[in-house]
């Protein structure tokens, strides 16, 4: 089932051919091959649609398909290429001297665009054969429109359908002491879909289990079960460090000092190892965290083998929810609260379609998703008639509702699902990098020009649209950015619809298709010499190295070379965590280049000195590393997301009109700079400021008050900082910014916020979080002036003992969490704590272990 994804890419080619750009590069000489481009083009979109829903029926059709896929891309790679070079002239102080190179220029792109050009018309003729669009309106360019987007945060509500005795017999076993010489392990067994980790998510988060176990910890396990990459997952939830690379007796001693021997709860999420050896070396290891054997570990698998190898206890056998259950569930996600009685209509055929789900949660979920929003009773008619359900019906159903599911997306919405099948099942995918990921290879459709909007907005959208349509789950909020994960039978669908593009190199794999764009490089085996087969996938945009659990991938310089002298044309290069003392020079050469991830790479010293001339990359992350950075790397006018790790810092100055596209700006562990780049104030599109592990950092520059689009500030773990930030009288009196979210975590000098910047961002400032602050003693008494403020959290801060007064006049603020407070806490007992009717206003709030909420 490939996907060829055609009508999308043929909407975005489109729109550049038209482009002023485009038209002025080629100039009047080749005008005339650019307006055939341009009718060809239109033609080829209006009757694509038609074409991909014959060509299931059609071999000849589909050939002529892929064909067209072909040349797309081309097309996509000589418009970049367009871009590339006009943006360079811009940049070029020395013009050129003669007529002759701009007149050479214009007739080698003009020939590159007649060659396109006849491409397309040999394809356009032989759609005419087939009598495609022969009463086809030319369609008009058709921008995509943000939909409006229901509630997805109330999906995690629900309760779980179905299990409610099951659920209760688990906590059961788990808040009840028992005498036991050994850890009780417990496991959940099902097929994929059954709803496995979702009863454990509900067990884990229930508030008769968190008050029993102080401690709770969640690791996603997988295919590969790696005693060590288990243990650095619990020491990163417990103190969010790193510890690859340690052996397994460093991270027991590490864990022993976090863990103390408190008594936890481990969830051990979709294991699939049989192997006993391996699971004796962690019970051995958890035991010794806990002498007294009072910890219990939860373990999902859809094993019975794995559940008789590791369980203490007889395992919960999941089975097909009833048809009620299924029933209720399914209105659930296709109807808001109380609109099912008023399409009651509707119910019989629920009741149809609900059968052939034969009981799988998973299944029954993505109906309702798919189903969600549509009241006219033909397209319930439609999804109930549809022909798939005539599929061979694997994993009790789930397949044809998966598909029929993703046969309803929007081609923009098929593109990005398909790009995840890149990387491997259970992955905890960051918003930030997949949008990135998305924008590297141009799967976004490109803002209007009368709109604010950006592409990383766009991004966002596509990926809430994703969710609210059942195709993401286990979603984590962090305000401006989620991590999410699919089910492993979505990664199937993924990799199912993604054949033709995307391809995972194994150590055993010795072919490939040529219409290949997208590779990783899976198992962490040393690359020194290239496969053959790689000589001839000329079209790869996307090469992405999987980074080992711990140390280094190693990849020989040459083999790396060796990829760019083939993948001319790449996009998107993903090296985090490799073995690289220097990258080849020839990486300046990638032209299309727009995503370079150099995290980790711990033995990299120095990049090329020619990297300014990337100039279409977009993204460059280059943390962890102690590099010489190129002054010259300012002039990446077009970098929209710069993650850096420099050598004292030293990219102390940044001038008038570098860095201007630049929105998200991350600096990690630079630890002997006291103070922050000098020209702040000239990153004129800044949203976005992270500071991580810059343990000299004592304040914030002043100019941060130029930057009117400066919407996120985030500080994580500088000890020296301190805030305070405060406004001149008169320099500062008609001050408005836009910051709307401050999070400060481990910051032991912290004892002021910067009034400066909060007070003059009072119409937009939304959230402020502050934990790990152990000098933090007060709130400001003009804290009361943030009248915008939706959200406060406080956590770990045992010395602020009060909120200030006029807190209960921010009617805005209607969440509130303190935690780890002891004093403060006692304040805002309900009904009884003298600080209670300053918050007694706030819808939900959440003190300890209390969560009240006001409903008025």
């Amino acid at each position: 089932m490939a996907e060829s994804f055609l009508s999308i890419i043929a909407d975005t080619l489109l729109k550049n051919i038209i482009s002023p750009t485009i038209k002025q590069t080629i100039s009047l000489l080749n005008a005339s091959d650019l307006k055939r481009l341009e009718e060809t083009m239109t033609y080829i979109k209006a009757v694509l649609l038609d074409a991909e829903k014959l060509q299931q029926h059609n071999q000849i059709l589909r050939l002529s398909l892929t064909k067209l896929r072909g040349v797309f891309y081309d097309a996509e790679d000589v418009l970049d290429e367009f871009r590339y070079d006009a943006l360079r002239k811009e940049l070029n102080t020395v013009r050129f001297s003669s007529i002759s190179i701009p007149f050479a220029y214009s007739l080698r792109m003009g020939h590159k665009i007649k060659k396109i050009s006849e491409r397309l018309e040999t394809i356009a003729t032989d759609f005419k054969r087939f009598n495609l669009g022969e009463n086809v309106q030319i369609l008009q360019n058709r921008p995509y429109v943000v939909p409006s987007h229901r509630d997805t945060h109330s999906f995690m509500t629900f309760k779980v359908l179905g299990r409610d005795q099951v659920k209760e017999n688990i906590i059961d076993l788990l808040v009840q002491p028992r005498g036991v010489e050994t850890m009780t392990v417990i496991p959940i067994v099902g097929i994929g879909g059954l709803g496995k980790t979702t009863l454990a998510q509900f067990v884990y988060n229930d508030e008769r289990v968190s008050r029993c176990f102080p401690l709770k910890l969640w690791v996603c396990v997988s295919e590969v079960f790696d005693v060590a990459k288990v243990l650095c997952n619990i020491i990163y939830i417990i103190n969010r460090e790193r510890c690859d690379g340690l052996p397994v007796n460093a991270l027991l001693t590490f864990l022993q000092s976090l863990i103390k021997g408190q008594k936890f709860l481990l969830a051990l999420d979709d294991v699939w190892d049989e192997d006993p050896v391996k699971w004796n070396e962690l019970r051995n290891i958890l035991m010794k965290l806990d002498d007294l054997h009072q910890s219990k570990i939860i373990v999902t698998t859809r094993s019975l083998a794995v559940a008789s190898v590791m369980g203490t206890h007889n395992p919960f056998e999941l089975k097909a929810l009833n048809h009620q259950d299924s029933l209720s569930l399914l209105l659930k996600w296709a109807f808001k609260e109380g609109d099912e009685v008023r399409n009651l209509n509707l119910l019989g055929i629920a009741n149809e379609i609900v059968k052939k789900c034969r009981g799988v949660p998973l299944a029954v979920r993505t109906m309702g998703c798919l189903l969600h929003g549509k009241t006219n009773q033909h397209d319930w008619e439609l999804i109930r008639d549809n022909d798939i359900w005539k599929l061979d019906q694997q994993e009790n159903g789930i397949i044809p509702v998966l598909k029929l599911s993703y046969n309803h997306l929007p081609s923009h919405l098929k593109r990005c699902l398909a790009y995840l099948s890149l990387f491997p099942k259970d992955t905890l995918y960051d918003t930030d990098y997949i949008i990135q990921f998305w924008m590297a290879n141009g799967l976004l459709e490109s803002p209007k020009q009368d709109n604010d909007e950006c592409c990383e907005c766009i991004g966002l959208q596509y990926f809430k649209d994703l969710w609210s349509k059942g195709f993401v789950q286990d979603v984590e909020d962090f305000m401006s950015y989620y991590h999410f994960k699919i089910h492993d039978l979505i990664h199937d669908l993924a990799l199912n619809i993604s054949q033709e593009e995307c391809l995972i190199i194994y150590q055993q794999t010795v072919s490939a298709s040529e219409n290949v764009r997208h590779l990783t490089f899976a198992d962490c085996n040393p690359l020194r010499t290239p496969q053959l087969f790689l000589k001839k996938l000329k079209g790869v945009r996307t090469l992405v190295f999987q980074a080992p659990s711990e140390g280094l991938r190693v990849i020989e310089k040459s083999f790396l070379s060796a990829c760019i002298l083939y993948f001319k044309y790449l996009r998107l290069l993903e090296l985090e965590r490799c073995s690289l003392e220097a990258l080849p020079n020839s990486i300046c050469t990638l032209k299309h280049l727009r995503y370079l991830n150099l995290n980790r790479c711990w033995k990299l010293s120095r990049l090329p000195k020619s990297i300014h001339k990337l100039q279409s990359l977009l993204t460059l992350r280059f943390s962890v590393v102690k590099l010489e950075v190129p002054d010259k790397l300012q002039r990446l006018i077009n970098l929209r997301f710069l993650e850096i790790s420099a050598a004292d810092m030293q990219l102390m100055e940044i001038r008038p009109g570098n860095w201007s596209s630049l929105q998200f700006l991350h600096i990690l562990n630079c630890n002997s700079s006291k103070c922050l780049f000098e020209g702040m104030q000239y990153l004129s599109s800044l949203t976005c400021l992270a500071i991580f592990g810059c343990r000299e950092l004592e304040s914030l520059p002043r100019s941060l008050k130029h930057l009117p689009k400066l919407e996120e500030i985030e500080i994580t773990f500088c000890r020296k900082i301190n805030l305070l930030m405060e406004p001149q009288v008169i320099e500062d009196q008609n001050l408005h910014l836009s910051l709307k979210r401050l999070k400060i975590f481990k910051a032991p000098n912290l004892r002021d916020l910067p009034r400066l910047l909060l007070e003059t961002s009072t119409s937009d400032l939304e959230f402020i979080k502050i934990e790990g602050c152990p000098e933090f003693e007060a709130l400001p008494s003009w804290f009361q002036n943030l009248t915008s403020l939706q959200r406060l959290e406080i956590i770990d801060c045992p010395k602020l003992s009060c909120l200030p007064d006029g807190v209960e006049h921010l009617t805005s603020l209607i969440q509130l969490k303190i935690q780890q407070c002891p004093t403060l806490s006692d304040k805002c007992q309900p009904k009884i704590g003298t600080n209670w009717f300053k918050i007694s206003h706030i819808q939900e709030i959440h003190i300890e272990d209390q969560k009240i909420i006001n409903s008025w």
